[in-house]
């Protein structure tokens, strides 16, 4: 990349409003074009300059780009202040959720009226003692625009309580204690960690994680004994592999503390007794390209989820006193058709977590050897998980379900009896009713003749008529797969008649690890296609037009929507592009950015020409063209940490520049927030007013 220098005293050019009536013209950043040049291409870049955060032309393009989304969405303030009461009036104001039990205490967290934050509470011995508040959320998160708990650990003897929280929203957490018997907050005070932590066994040790200040990226795990200097504490574990981050726990039985390493396609575990703080970690398998694992115990041996010759992950075993991978042994099989991605132990029985033809089963495998069944549900697409599953001695597996018709519910499951107690689903107020509702999963063909399945919810009477209003939502990267579950958000938009699908395409993992493999590196382009795809199926099929249509999708969803809009433009009426990575090679040739040397596995190392000139052909930032696009509202927050907020103000930009049309293009900076945005429980309905206002504007629905 060549140096540049550039005269930062030079101001933005805005155009001035005809006159206070009309709307104002839209913001033009200044171009300022740099030259870079990588593996003999030069592209020029008219905005990199606005990466300077602390260049006060850049907050005041910003605030430019927020006062004229402000204007030009003004005449919808009384639908996004009609919407916020809307879904906040459906939200119940007094709740509590299922308490779990661990070392004599019962703990659950509640919520009060007119409150963005819970309360962090336990009971002694039984749900009928006194109430304990450990944390009020509320009076901590006073006099902070933003407020994230992050981890929190109580103490093998229940007198301390070790906790985490950003006030920044720039996922640097601050480790506080609490002595529970008197209530104060110690002096001990750890910044600029991951908020992930552990105690030892000895009530006094604490176990955390180092962020790097300038790439965020997770370190080192550090040791703190409560009582001494912050400067003093021993680095136990460092990683000196910038494509790795690290992490800290506790092993199910209390016995173990677990360091684990791990890049996108590499994983590497240490443990240490938990009642000697003072010991060195073990290795449990040395690290080794492209294998993966993840680690259990139980009685004398080590439990390990693995991909060792096994691409859809199998369940091995080996004793505490042989961890090496020539020592494990088989307990669940590899299957082509089916994707293990978690599994419970207890006493008498082994549960696993599977995928089986794009949907969530739970496994259930007597370790006495009757015969393994799986569990029934009620609705052919939902999603199922593990909830809190803490004791071994027990025939009681506490299981969530969800699907985009049901609430999220918790039940405790008998796996002897088979029988399932509803212990909450969540309750949705102002006469919801979820047998007003249809689910169902449909498949578009892809290009290459792949089904692509998409989840589907509507009001019952929908007809696939080509004359509904529709949103398509997308993900599709690091595996992570977009499960149907219930989502609140999107009830103003069933309710008005609209089509919700999820497209699970290519780079997601419904159908297991080759449906990741094929959407990433040099396949990332099956992700964008498949997209496309999907939105076109539901046009042919007659669930909306593309007058109708709209698509929606964040960070690298955000990603998505940019590659698909250059793409294809015209099959969408308006898009939604939440916190998007959208300079993708800018970014990724730049590894003081954070995430960005530990994501070369997913979307390839620029500086290899191979890799560069494929991520280059999809970049949406270096895409962009002379041309029509779509209606686009853009979100980012000024304190992101995964994605700067300087890629979608660039991406804004040179929008502005070059599009051909007069649709609206908005951008919406929150100043205070980050990557997750708003962090109340409220907050968060304010923004998706906005992006409701900003599709039924487009719509003319009032």
């Amino acid at each position: 990349m060549n140096k540049w220098i550039l005269n930062l005293s030079l101001g933005l050019l805005f155009l001035a409003a005809c006159n206070n009536k009309e709307l104002l013209a839209p913001p033009k950043a200044k171009k300022i074009p740099l030259e870079l040049t990588e593996h003999g291409h030069t592209r020029v870049d008219n905005y990199y300059w606005l990466r300077e955060r602390e260049n006060p032309e850049v907050i005041e393009y910003l605030e430019a780009e927020n006062e004229y989304k402000e204007e030009a969405l003004e005449h919808t303030q009384s639908i996004q202040d009609d919407l916020f009461e809307e879904i906040k009036s459906k939200i119940k104001q007094e709740d509590e959720s299922v308490p779990y039990r661990k070392n004599g205490y019962w703990y659950y967290t509640r919520t009060v009226p007119d409150t963005e934050y819970y309360l962090v509470c336990r009971k002694k011995g039984s749900l009928d003692s006194n109430e304990e508040v450990l944390l009020d959320l509320n009076q901590m998160a006073e006099g902070h625009e933003y407020f994230q708990l992050g981890g929190t650990s109580v103490s093998q003897n229940n007198k301390l309580l070790a906790f985490s929280v950003d006030t920044v929203s720039r996922r640097k957490y601050t480790i506080r204690f609490k002595n529970l018997e008197t209530g104060e907050i110690l002096d001990d005070a750890i910044p600029m960690t991951s908020g992930g932590l552990v105690w030892a066994n000895d009530n006094k040790t604490v176990y955390y994680v180092l962020k790097d200040d300038v790439t965020l990226r997770s370190e080192r795990i550090m040791k703190h004994i409560l009582g001494t200097h912050v400067e003093d504490d021993e680095v136990v574990f460092y990683e000196d592999d910038e494509t790795f981050s690290v992490f800290i726990y506790k092993t199910k039985s209390e016995k173990y503390l677990v360091i684990g390493s791990g890049s996108t396609l590499t994983s590497e575990y240490r443990f240490l007794d938990a009642d000697d703080p003072q010991g060195e970690f073990r290795v449990i398998q040395p690290r080794a390209r492209e294998l993966e694992y993840s680690v259990e115990h139980f009685d004398d041996h080590f439990y390990i989820r693995t991909n060792l010759d096994a691409q859809n992950f199998r369940l091995m075993r080996t004793p505490v006193t042989a961890t090496g991978k020539e020592n494990w042994e088989e307990v669940i099989a590899h299957r082509d058709d089916v994707y293990v991605f978690d599994f419970e132990i207890l006493k008498d029985f082994l549960v696993i977590s599977e995928r089986k033809e794009g949907i969530t089963q739970l496994r259930v495998m007597p370790w006495a050897g009757q015969d393994e069944y799986y569990i029934d549900f009620d609705e052919d697409i939902y999603t199922v998980k593990g909830n809190v599953n803490l004791e071994f001695d027990s025939d009681i597996f506490r299981l969530s379900y969800t699907s985009l018709t049901t609430p999220g519910s918790i039940f405790d499951y008998n796996l002897k009896t088979k029988e399932r107690t509803l212990l909450k689903e969540e309750e949705i107020l102002g006469g919801f009713d979820k047998s007003n509702y249809e689910t169902k999963r449909i498949f578009a063909n892809a290009g290459d003749g792949t089904q692509i399945p998409m989840s589907l919810v509507y009001r019952k009477g929908v007809m696939p008529d080509g004359n509904n209003p529709a949103l398509i939502y997308g993900y599709g990267s690091y595996g992570s797969t977009s499960d149907p579950t219930f989502k609140l958000s999107i009830l103003p938009l069933l309710d008005r008649g609209f089509v919700f699908a999820i497209a699970h395409i290519r780079g997601g993992q419904i159908y297991g690890r080759e449906w990741y493999e094929d959407g990433k590196l040099l396949n990332k382009m099956n992700t964008f296609t498949d997209f496309n795809d999907c939105a076109r199926h539901l046009i042919d099929e007659g669930y909306t037009s593309r007058e109708k249509l709209f698509a929606k999708g964040g960070s690298a969803g955000g990603l998505l929507m940019g590659a698909c809009m250059n793409m294809q433009p015209d099959l969408y009426k308006g898009v939604i592009a939440n916190v998007p990575f959208v300079d993708v090679v800018t970014t990724m040739l730049d590894e003081t950015i954070p995430l960005t040397t530990s994501e070369y596995d997913e979307w390839g190392n620029p500086n290899d020409e191979k890799y560069y000139h494929y991520m280059l052909s999809y970049s949406p930032y270096d895409n962009v063209e002379a041309k029509d696009y779509p209606a686009l509202l853009v979100t980012t927050g000024l304190h992101d940490s995964q994605v700067q907020y300087w890629e979608p103000a660039k991406w804004v930009a040179k929008l502005r520049e070059l599009k051909t049309d007069d649709n609206m293009l908005l951008l919406h900076t929150n100043m205070d927030y980050g990557h997750g945005g708003a962090s109340g429980r409220f907050q968060w309905i304010r923004d998706t007013a906005l992006e409701h206002a900003f599709i039924f504007n487009l719509l003319g629905i009032e």
